[in-house]
């Protein structure tokens, strides 16, 4: 043994004091904890393995018309423009087109053209202007323009989705003491608005009797284009049909001796493609479609009133041959059955 003091006493003192000059025998584990620290390293030695995922990187942008990129990793979509063959076409086919409806803007040239070409929700496919006069196209025919509103002729409703509008400026009326005074047309005015009706007419190939007034398909509602519109010019020019003269004068003479009842006018009037209906009563709806059949008819007194001229009018118009067009002169005309 060492003496006190020594190196050696001090040195084996020091391991004693730690338990390191003679360790231990480990404890031995228990199954459970053997498996437990099997689980926590197998956890611990995947979270190790887990790759970090690269950034995202944004999708291609792809030109128009090539490629559409998908993200699940597909093949990317071809996005093409279709293969028409436009060598043949179907007779079975008519115009868009179907009506013409004219309208007078009740205000002046720069309102109506400000108005009919901003953001008044209202458009026209012509604007005819009256000093100078000039027709403006301002809506594509093949497009729709804005101008009928809640509209009926002849079955037909929507008719915005059907017809070309031709607006007309014009004052339109005014209410005074001694009643509504409506503007009247310049003949100049009137000659531009023949001849643009005639030139879609013909392009469109347009029924004569579907060439109308706005008041026709809006009774009561509107008005235009008003008692002063000469329709009768329109009628000498071949564009729409007219009443015959000399039968209107006869079935005149028949009503007055035999007036016939508001039914028969109402079914009448329905015929000739008012919206109304036959309830056998002069109620207001009747009274205000008769008084836009008289202003396209009979002008000069537009109250409503069923008399017998107006009543001979309405029959002759509603009957199969007893409307005429005119010919290629002055004086011929034949009977119209277009509708028939």
């Amino acid at each position: 043994m060492a003496p006190a003091g020594s190196p050696g006493a001090s040195g084996a003192g020091a391991l004693q004091q730690s338990g390191l000059a003679h360790p231990r025998r480990p404890r031995r584990m228990s199954p459970s904890a053997r498996v437990l620290a099997a689980t926590l390293a197998l956890l611990l030695s995947a979270c190790a393995s887990v790759p970090t995922p690269p950034a995202a990187t944004p999708a291609p942008t792809m030109p128009p018309g090539t490629t559409s990129p998908t993200t699940s990793g597909a093949p990317a979509i071809v996005v093409r423009p279709p293969n028409i063959d436009r060598s043949y076409t179907s007779q079975n086919q008519d115009s868009r087109a179907l009506y013409i409806v004219l309208h007078y803007t009740v205000i002046d040239w720069e309102k109506s053209l400000k108005v009919l070409t901003t953001g008044g929700q209202v458009s026209a496919h012509y604007l005819v202007r009256d000093n100078p006069v000039a027709s403006y196209a301002l809506v594509d025919e093949n497009r729709r323009a804005w101008h009928a509103g809640a509209s009926f002729w002849a079955g037909n409703t929507n008719l915005n989705s059907a017809s070309i509008g031709i607006e007309i400026v014009n004052p339109g009326f005014v209410d005074s003491a001694a009643g509504r005074v409506y503007a009247p047309f310049p003949q100049a005015q009137i000659d531009e608005v023949i001849a643009l009706v005639r030139d879609i007419q013909k392009r469109h190939q347009v029924k004569p009797e579907r060439i109308i007034g706005h008041a026709d398909i809006a009774p009561g509602r509107k008005q235009d284009p008003g008692p002063l519109f000469p329709w009768k010019q329109l009628a000498g020019a071949g564009l729409i049909p007219w009443p015959d003269g000399p039968l209107v004068l006869l079935k005149t003479l028949e009503h007055e001796v035999a007036p016939r009842d508001i039914a028969w006018l109402q079914e009448r009037l329905s015929r000739i493609g008012y919206n109304i209906s036959r309830t056998g009563q002069l109620d207001v709806v009747t009274k205000e479609v008769i008084s836009t059949f008289q202003m396209k008819y009979r002008p000069r007194d537009i109250s409503g009133t069923p008399d017998a001229e107006t009543a001979a009018l309405i029959e002759v118009a509603s009957t199969p041959s007893a409307m005429r067009v005119a010919g290629a002169s002055d004086t011929e005309t034949r009977p119209y059955t277009s509708r028939w």
